[in-house]
């Protein structure tokens, strides 16, 4: 099963999330100068722009290319108490749960006309609303699972005393996340499947999208988000969006990187974590590839492309001069996939 890049789209209503969506998808859908403009999340499958993939794609051939894909979802603006019931609530939220990443955007530009919940923007300020809201929804998520918990300890299941520790562990924790800058209580309990379980919004990874130019952006907002540790850039939404610089920020943020397999019938990129063995990354391709995995052929994409170029032709003649030159290598269960790896699994 392919590894699903999957990001959700937060901040307060006009900021630009929409825009950001629309610019990401170039799907049509309603943007309004007003709040709350966004009801239902919008969900858009966006492909991940790749220039090795055409290449790969012309020497072996391929009747078929298929990138990678990062999934995003849109939801509605978040104010200032929506955990009390503000604007809509805090409920749209639960639709993220399953995304690996946050895009927070948050707006640095100034314009009159342009309405802002708060008056108007402090980038800051706007951030530590935003990061309220996702911790006040985190205690809720724990608090009801600490309810479901003391059924289980009154079952007398064996490990419900111990997950109910933990829970309370980490809802102090939470409690006290709008006042702290990190969410270091992810690393202390990462080996804990209730706390796993639960998807915690303030524990996903979090990229801050300023909305504005270099010129709105201060020199303090900057040094402030440095100093929280989560990744950031700049982008003015009111012009077309690069999709490659937020999908590479999102890559770097997750710890992720590409690898390829490729063909006469197709030619696919395929996403996995950094660091990934060989029969984890075959998984990747198909289930049954990491259990029945014996070794792989692994070439980089740029000794392939090089080899291609002084092949007579095609894919069979590019992969023969790789193997010719010593640049495919046979790889067992320990090797650990590099960015840019193609990949043909030998399995049982």
């Amino acid at each position: 099963m392919s590894y699903k890049l999957s990001i959700g789209i937060v901040g307060l209503p006009n900021v630009g999330k929409s825009t950001l969506f629309k610019h990401l998808t170039a799907q049509d859908i309603h943007i309004a100068n007003y709040p709350f403009a966004t009801i239902d999340q919008n969900v858009g499958v966006v492909p991940v722009p790749d220039e090795r993939l055409k290449k790969l794609t012309d020497i072996s051939k391929s009747k078929k290319t298929v990138p990678a894909v990062v999934e995003f979802y849109d939801i509605a603006g978040l104010v200032k108490g929506a955990n009390k019931g503000e604007g809509l609530g805090n409920q749209f939220l639960t639709h993220i749960r399953d995304c690996k990443a946050i895009v927070q955007v948050v707006r640095a530009f100034e314009n009159d006309e342009i309405i802002h919940v708060e008056g108007k923007p402090d980038p800051l300020r706007d951030m530590e609303t935003i990061k309220t809201e996702l911790a006040l929804k985190d205690l809720e998520t724990v608090e009801k699972r600490i309810v479901s918990i003391d059924k289980d300890i009154r079952a007398g299941e064996k490990s419900a005393k111990h997950n109910r520790e933990i829970l309370e562990k980490v809802k102090e924790k939470i409690s006290r996340l709008p006042a702290q800058a990190g969410n270091e209580y992810v690393t202390e309990f990462a080996h804990e499947p209730v706390i796993n379980e639960l998807h915690l919004l303030t524990a996903k990874p979090q990229i801050i999208l300023l909305n504005g130019s270099e010129s709105d952006v201060s020199e303090n907002v900057k040094a402030e988000i440095q100093k929280s540790g989560m990744h950031w850039l700049i982008q003015d939404l009111s012009s077309p969006v690069s999709l490659d610089v937020l999908v590479r920020k999102a890559y770097e943020t997750l710890g992720l990187m590409s690898f390829f397999t490729t063909g006469e019938d197709e030619t696919r990129a395929w996403t996995c974590p950094k660091g990934e063995k060989a029969p984890q990354a075959a998984g990747e391709i198909h289930t049954d590839f990491e259990e029945k995995f014996i070794r792989a052929e692994v070439v980089s994409c740029d000794k392939l492309l090089e080899a291609a170029r002084s092949a007579s032709s095609g894919h069979a003649d590019a992969w023969n001069e790789a193997k010719k030159k010593g640049w495919v290598r046979i790889e067992g269960k320990d090797y650990t996939m590099q960015e840019g790896d193609i990949m043909v699994v030998r399995h049982g």
